[in-house]
Formats: structure tokens, sequence, C-alpha cells
């Protein structure tokens, strides 16, 4: 079930377009002929920016000097600074990062060159692992987020509208895990994440949704600490999940 390379079919906007085509001249000139691939991905990412990573056979600090001057253009045209990496970099660390670069895979469009992902893939135990960190790590800070609170309503629901997107993130990579990494995961999906998180992991459907929602609807709870309680349950049963999770 390891996933492997696969370039998604998600569609570039003109405007994405043509701001890639001005990056890829940017990292072309600064490179040359090292400049191997520039992949597009997360193209479904609200924050605005258009994230990339660019592949290089070699590059030092020189390298980048001349790079410094782009990087407010690129701001200007909302593209993230893209992830440099070497080939060595990418292959030697798919386990250390398999959630990120896992993602990437997932949903990521080719721009520039060959695919950097062809012949690699993020094995099940290192997928497993990263998703064990990142749900041990999301009930930590709801532990610890907890008792910055002070017990106060306004700041417990502040805590849960915060960490929505990480809760959800969290489920669908253990989705993933369950199901295989190449499923297309609507984030925007309450209701499947939902129905899905409950048949996978056992946590109520019902629940789930109404933490996921809480983003919009948690103010208007009146004791919102009963839902952050249960919300705490809810992700130490996750995390119990992905920690006896076996290939």
């Amino acid at each position: 079930m390891a996933l492997m390379a696969s370039s998604a079919a998600a569609p570039l906007s003109p405007m994405q377009r043509g701001a890639l085509d001005g990056l890829v001249s940017d990292l072309s000139a600064a490179f040359g002929v090292r400049l191997l691939s520039v992949v597009a991905y997360n193209l479904d990412r609200v924050d605005g920016d258009l994230h990339t990573l660019a592949l290089v056979e070699h590059f030092s600090v020189d390298d980048l000097r001349p790079l410094l001057p782009l990087a407010r253009g690129w701001a200007r045209r909302q593209l993230a600074v893209p992830l440099l990496l070497t080939r060595h970099e990418l292959a030697r660390t798919l386990d250390v990062f398999p959630l990120e670069y896992g993602n990437i895979i997932a949903s990521h469009v080719l721009v520039f060159g060959r695919d950097p992902f062809e012949g690699l893939e993020v094995a099940d135990v290192d997928w497993r692992r990263g998703c064990e960190l990142q749900a041990k790590s999301h009930l930590v800070h709801l532990r610890e987020g907890f008792l910055e609170t002070e017990g106060d309503s306004r700041r417990i629901a502040g805590l849960i509208r915060a960490s929505v997107p990480a809760f959800r993130a969290v489920l669908a990579n253990i989705i993933r895990l369950e199901r295989g990494r190449a499923l297309d995961i609507d984030l925007r999906d309450d209701e499947q994440i939902a129905a899905d998180a409950s048949q996978i992991v056992g946590v109520p459907a019902a629940l789930v949704r109404e933490i996921l929602s809480g983003a919009a609807g948690v103010s208007a709870v009146a004791d919102p600490s009963l839902l952050l309680a249960k919300y705490i349950e809810a992700s130490e049963q996750v995390w119990r999940f992905v920690d006896r999770w076996k290939t």
C-alpha cells in the first residue's frame, strides 16, 4: 500500500500558470541546467499562496543570493517561497517527513521537468509513524491549551476554533492510512470525514461533525468546556487507534 509518485489532475488557472511560468524562469536563471523539476501542490489551500517544490541537482548559499530580490515579486504573484531540495535530500528525507511529502505526492501538478517523485515512495511504517506523531501532538496541544484558557469560555471556544484545521488533517491522514494514500479526500466535506472517522476509529460521527463545525458555531455553545472535554477524549481515542495500527 506504499504511496508511489503520481501527478494530480487538478487544473491550473491562467493566473496560476502565469505565476508558475515566471517562477520557473527565475529559477532557471539562477540554477541553469541544474534545475531538474518544479511542481505545484496543495492547489486547494485557502491561504491564497501557491506552493511549489523545486528539485535542483546541487546548489549552495551563493546560488540563493540572486533569488533574494525576487521573493517580493513572488509574494505579489501569490507564490509562497519554493521548497528547494536536491535529489539526494528528497530521497533521504521521505521517512523524516512522510505526511508532508506524501500529501505533496498525492496533490502535485508537474510544472517543469521530470516528475521528482518518480520511483520514490513513502513506506506504510513511515506514514503510520507520521500519523501517530501528528495525533499525539494534537492531543498534547489541546490539553495544554485547555490549561492556558484558565477556564474562560471565550478562550475555550477560541481554542476549539483554532484547532479545527489540525484535527481535520489528523483525521484525513488516518483515513488515508487505513484506505490508501492515493485516496482523494475533500477536506471541505465534514460529513464524509465524520462518517469515515466514525467507521475507522470509532469516534461518534455526530461528535466529529460538531468539532469540525466548531470554527463557525462554537461561539453559540452555552458551555464550550463540555465540548472540549469530549474533543480531548476523542483525540485520545484517535491517538490510541493509530498507535495500535499495524501494517
